[in-house]
């Protein structure tokens, strides 16, 4: 690799991971909260009058959740983030600010006052500790984060909050455009390939979820919430991998399509998409064709299917919407698996071997297996496929005394030696703990990076990374 070639290479990985941590963090405010987004579904789904089981009473519940709880759990979440139980606080102080006198949910403002009053709070917390008395840290630091908090719930109501109604007003006329103008299923163009770079979540739980909200309280139900959490475009390219792709990847499909369609773990199929990019085009064409099948029949759901299975959807489909919602995901498979299948026997050749320059280059750190007792999995939330794969490292290395746990990877913890991650994560996780042993993989199944980590650990020596 020549030194220009490899500066933009390095300036690519950059860039990627930049992003990746913007979606990261927009995510990571979200993720935690999907329960409470269900809840709200749920019991729009029931009570609603048009829904199963209309109820005057519980109804009331519904108006309330959306307006308030929800936006103050996100600011809570966000302001956690940057500053802990104290930034947790403020956040969601500041965020009743933005939340009061919006006519419309304001998750988009929780996400900027909820971070940005912890971030404050964090700077003034660097001043008072250095010109405090002893004995007074409680009063002041009470004082400091009631004072700001306060201050901040002014601001958005009289003036953060406002400015982010209208974006999110204009944001919403922009989609209601695209719908009306036939255009939406074009969206896809841009949600698949962010997919496969690990920004679904991103997209889904910071941008898309927001807008589906709003628009479910006017008609109780979104079509929004169907175009990231689709799982039809991933079942598809497993399945023209399982009957076209490389003979030594095929016996790892079946497992991969159980995770993906029926778990809900989407990020199972991005490596085999990376291994064969051109698939993302099979991506894209499967994603549209979803979205515009569900534009066709009218097909939309109450609240985010998270995670993304078949269970998730039908549990937020509403009353008189399964045909439209399962036509979406059949369609969306069918066309996916098609344009897979050409785009696999189209010009195969062999697999290109790994760059060893590269892997020379990033192999800068080792530990002693004898120091290790548990390994950190790193994804981009935390709660999906790391979760599934810190439980099967778990089985694997359990029986030499390590065990695995799973964390976002903004959040790996201080002090960590060995970290597991997708190579498309790796550079955030070397920001992150530059003093770690990152162990990238490309497969999150049967992967030879497992394989390799168990042999070491159970042989001794040293682990590299």
């Amino acid at each position: 690799m020549t030194d220009t070639a490899q500066l933009k290479h390095l300036e690519g990985h950059g860039f990627r991971a930049r992003v990746q941590r913007l979606g990261g963090n927009l995510a990571g405010m979200v993720m935690p909260n999907i329960a409470a987004f269900i809840a709200w579904g749920l019991i729009t789904a029931m009570f609603i009058p048009t829904g199963w089981l209309p109820n005057e009473t519980l109804a009331k519940l519904v108006g309330p959740m959306i307006t308030m709880l929800l936006p103050v759990l996100i600011g809570y979440t966000g302001g956690r983030l940057v500053h802990g139980q104290r930034g947790a606080v403020v956040g969601a102080i500041a965020t009743v600010g933005v939340a009061v006198g919006s006519d419309v949910p304001m998750f988009l403002g929780a996400m900027i006052i909820g971070p940005l009053t912890a971030y404050l709070l964090k700077l003034v917390d660097g001043v008072s500790a250095r010109h405090t008395r002893p004995g007074f840290e409680m009063l002041v630091d009470n004082f400091t984060a009631g004072i700001l908090g306060g201050a901040m719930a002014l601001a958005g109501l009289v003036g953060i909050g406002p400015v982010v109604s209208g974006l999110t007003k204009a944001a919403g006329n922009g989609v209601d455009v695209l719908v009306d103008a036939g255009l939406l299923p074009l969206v896809s163009i841009i949600v698949e390939p962010a997919k496969v770079l690990f920004l679904n979540n991103a997209i889904n739980h910071g941008v898309l979820s927001p807008l589906g909200v709003q628009q479910a309280t006017e008609s109780g139900k979104s079509i929004l919430f169907m175009i990231e959490s689709n799982p039809g475009p991933g079942l598809g390219i497993l399945l023209a991998y399982w009957f076209f792709g490389p003979r030594r990847l095929r016996p790892t499909v079946p497992g991969a399509i159980i995770v993906q369609f029926l778990g809900g773990i989407h990020e199972i199929y991005f490596p085999y998409v990376l291994m064969k990019p051109r698939l993302v085009l099979a991506a894209i064409a499967g994603g549209m064709a979803g979205v515009a099948t569900a534009m066709v029949t009218g097909a939309g759901l109450v609240a985010t299917p998270s995670p993304g299975s078949i269970f998730a959807y039908l549990a937020v489909t509403p009353k008189g919407g399964y045909f439209p919602v399962l036509a979406s995901i059949v369609v969306a498979a069918a066309v996916s698996f098609a344009s897979a299948a050409a785009l696999l026997r189209i010009g195969r050749t062999p697999e290109p071997e790994a760059d060893t320059e590269e892997e020379e280059a990033t192999a800068t750190r080792s530990v002693p297996v004898t120091a290790i007792t548990s390994v950190v999995v790193a994804c981009d939330a935390g709660m999906g496929s790391s979760v599934m794969l810190a439980s099967q490292l778990t089985k694997r290395l359990k029986p030499y005394g390590v065990t695995a746990t799973h964390k976002p990877v903004n959040d790996i913890p201080q002090g960590t030696q060995v970290v597991v991650t997708h190579t498309n994560l790796a550079d955030r996780a070397r920001a992150v703990a530059p003093d770690a042993v990152i162990i990238p993989f490309q497969s999150f199944l049967n992967d030879p990076a497992f394989d390799q980590l168990e042999a070491t650990i159970r042989d001794g020596g040293d682990i590299h990374g």
